[in-house]
């Protein structure tokens, strides 16, 4: 098994790369860039005019249609078709298990080819609907309020496998477009923008529950957002994750515009300019304390990166201005980072990096061996009234899908059964990674 090291100034983490290849032999095409998809179809024996051609067919026919039978392109010469099925496949993940929360949130956890699951997160609203993507399959870091964070990193997903993700949600949905019904095609920048709010404020606390559900934008969308809030560490998985969002946003492929797309960071300050510059969504990040000592206890990475070279990150990301805020995650934790004192220090932090900001409140999730509990509600109300009182937006979270554990913070592999002695030697073991490279 080789040994894929994590991007960054230091490498502390070896991280195990498991194969993901079929074991047919057959390429899959979701999650191919069009070069890599004309490069694979001129592989399996189609000239150069033909593999353009073709490629740019069923690209429609696989993001626009969502179909997965080569028989179906219709478009498409039968012998070619045939060459199709001998060498491709366009499959989706395995669900090994769906559950549907009280509230409506959809959870699924999903299979792949080589046996290894994640799970992603549907969540509606009543004007708009979010999918939570995992990036990885488990977690590098070890962030103590969150249950990824107790699992090992087993590898990086690829670009196929998160875009497949939302191939599978929008299956769910019912979004691809009926037989005869020609299939919109958004401009890269007003792609979804017709819905209300943005990827940011997915679940930022409206009282909307008895909302009827409806078709969030003009063309009948329901699946109108995504969030890189899953499993794992976005900005470890950079690559995988700029090609898959490339599709995502690609304007004859599945058309969100970056303005619906956020990404959720930890605080992987190498890497975050560059998510900026290539590709271009909106940035959150997992904040969840004001000073170092807290932060270190909760965040382990802060102890390679810190609160001012983080903060000092943020006021450089690329785009970043008051119509496309940064958002800082804040889950607030009964007596470890809810004081007044903590919401005034907060506020000092956003005004003296003159970052353009909303904080989102997020009321501690449980899950099973935490060492935390919950803020009581009017902790969290006096929290969020400072903040605002300051100017800046802090709406607090409405927690979704608790009762199947979908909601912020506890996503894990259902499959997984440690012990509680091992939960322990990981969270050592990742947190001696940080503190050697610090």
């Amino acid at each position: 098994m080789l040994a894929m090291q994590i991007p960054g100034l230091i490498d502390p983490v070896p991280v195990p790369r498991a194969s993901t290849a079929r074991a047919d032999g057959k390429i899959a095409i979701v999650g191919l860039t069009r070069p890599e998809l004309i490069a694979a179809l001129a592989a399996a024996g189609l000239d150069a005019k033909a593999a353009k051609m073709r490629a740019s067919q069923v690209w429609h026919w696989v993001y626009l249609r969502g179909v997965t039978d080569f028989d179906a392109m219709t478009n498409i010469a039968r012998d070619t078709r045939a060459i199709l099925a001998e060498h491709f496949v366009v499959g989706r993940p395995e669900i090994a298990q769906a559950q549907v929360s009280s509230d409506g949130t959809r959870k699924w956890l999903l299979r792949f080819d080589d046996g290894n699951e994640a799970e992603c997160v549907f969540i509606p609203d009543a004007y708009r609907g979010t999918l939570c993507v995992s990036a990885q399959v488990g977690c590098t870091l070890n962030c103590r309020f969150c249950f990824t964070g107790t699992m090992k990193l087993v590898r990086n997903l690829t670009a196929g496998e998160i875009v497949g993700q939302v191939m599978l949600a929008r299956d769910a949905l019912g979004e691809w477009p009926a037989v005869g019904v020609k299939p919109v095609v958004r401009s890269p920048d007003a792609a979804g923008d017709t819905a209300a709010g943005d990827a940011a404020d997915f679940d930022d606390g409206d009282d909307d529950d008895d909302a009827p559900r409806r078709n969030y934008t003009a063309d009948g969308r329901l699946l109108t957002n995504i969030v890189m809030m899953g499993m794992g560490e976005p900005l470890y998985n950079f690559d995988n994750v700029k090609a898959a969002l490339g599709i995502v946003m690609d304007a004859t492929g599945l058309g969100l515009s970056k303005r619906r797309i956020t990404l959720s960071t930890s605080g992987v300050v190498p890497m975050m300019a560059r998510a900026g510059d290539e590709i271009g969504v909106n940035l959150a990040v997992s904040l969840h304390a004001v000073t170092k000592d807290v932060r270190d206890e909760i965040v382990p990475i802060n102890k390679r990166y810190g609160i001012d070279e983080l903060l000092a990150a943020c006021a450089a990301y690329p785009g970043a201005n008051n119509a496309r805020r940064i958002t800082f995650e804040y889950v607030m934790l009964k007596d470890k980072n809810d004081s007044d004192d903590d919401a005034r220090e907060l506020v000092r932090l956003i005004r003296h990096y003159r970052l353009p900001a909303k904080v989102n409140l997020i009321p501690f999730n449980p899950w099973p061996g935490s060492d935390y509990v919950c803020s009581d509600p009017e902790r969290i109300a006096r929290f969020s009234e400072i903040v605002f009182r300051a100017g800046i937006s802090a709406p607090v979270r409405r927690p979704r899908g608790r009762d199947i554990m979908a909601a912020c913070g506890q996503l894990k592999s259902a499959s997984e059964k440690v012990s509680r002695a091992e939960l322990d030697r990981r969270a050592a073991e990742k947190e001696a990674g940080w503190v050697d490279a610090a």
